[in-house]
């Protein structure tokens, strides 16, 4: 069925929202990298993040400049808001025993969190003929990639930053934190993707999460049995307070018009963070000489790859079912 094309103030409101968006996104990423530095913990970790401070603070300019010639401008309530969740962020990663590895990871993540928003503008400002936009949205993008690659390189340094405060006795018990965080996510996981399902906007992407369902599912199984295994299990506490940030994203996600957009994007961040997670429980149980654990975080890992390409292969869906549902 040819779908019907958007009339034109449709697909700039929808445009601007996406800026918007990335504009907020930016001041959150801002609120983070300029403190992260001074907690990283790791020499390398800290230039790094404190380098991409630069480039965002560029990034947020760009953004910002381009709102005002579009005639807009960004949305004070949602920069408030992802500010201070930025700032709540460096709070959480302070207060971990493993703050090098934790802050890695949730940058990690974010970067693909900024690259899928890049991703979705740059489609939206395609679909209203704004090659400005599409052309910033894309260099950007390129930007938020090389230092999801630059950190993802910097895995091995933050683990051993994490650790190096352990006794070599330590390292198994830290095999089992490491699994716990495992566990937690992917009941997360599960969580989102139960309600994603229902919520996708299109059949593609409701066929990628019911997939990706069935996979959380029994990564959290041969997580737990690798825990029982090991004569532990997984922790209440993680595993209720994940369980619940799962509900609360939906309900956000709920409230949003354009949700198809926003929830491949959130999806897209999440799976790498599983990924970094799984890529720092190989590198805690290759130092304790557990090969079975090793394994396991290979083979899901690869699974959460998987995922987070063929996400990514659906951008333009995602932006397509977003502006359909703007249009209802």
């Amino acid at each position: 069925m040819t779908e019907e094309a958007p009339v034109a103030h449709e697909v700039q409101d929808q445009l601007t929202g996406y800026l918007s968006d990335a504009h907020a996104i930016e001041e959150q990423a801002l609120a983070q990298l300029r403190s992260a530095p001074g907690i990283a913990g790791q020499a390398e970790l800290a230039k790094a993040l404190a380098e991409h401070c630069v480039e965002t603070e560029q990034h947020e300019r760009l953004v910002r400049e381009r709102l005002a010639e579009l005639g807009d401008s960004p949305s004070r309530l949602k920069d408030m808001i992802m500010a201070l969740g930025g700032k709540g962020f460096v709070l959480f990663a302070r207060a971990q025993p493993d703050t090098p590895g934790k802050l890695a990871a949730h940058a990690y993540s974010y970067e693909h969190l900024e690259l899928a928003a890049y991703q979705l503008l740059a489609r939206a400002a395609a679909a209203a003929g704004d090659s400005e936009t599409e052309e910033m949205a894309q260099q950007i993008a390129l930007e938020e990639k090389r230092m999801g690659v630059r950190l993802s390189s910097l895995f091995t340094q933050t683990v051993e930053a994490s650790l190096e405060a352990l006794e070599p006795g330590d390292l198994q018990r830290q095999v089992v934190s490491y699994l716990t965080d495992a566990h937690a996510l992917e009941l997360q996981s599960v969580g989102l993707l139960e309600r994603a399902v229902n919520m996708a906007g299109d059949r593609e992407l409701t066929n990628r999460y019911e997939k990706h369902l069935a996979e959380s599912r029994r990564h959290a199984e041969r997580v737990e049995a690798r825990l029982k295994e090991l004569d532990a299990t997984p922790s209440r506490l993680k595993d209720t307070a994940m369980w619940l940030g799962a509900v609360n994203w939906s309900t956000f996600f709920r409230a949003h018009p354009d949700t198809p957009g926003k929830l491949a994007a959130f999806a897209y961040a999440f799976e790498h963070l599983e990924i970094a997670g799984y890529e720092q429980l190989a590198e805690v149980a290759e130092r304790a000489g557990d090969g079975e654990t090793v394994r396991l975080a290979e083979e899901i890992g690869e699974e959460e790859r998987q995922a987070a390409k063929v996400i990514a292969e659906l951008w333009t869906v995602a932006a397509h079912a977003s502006m359909r549902e703007v249009r209802t």
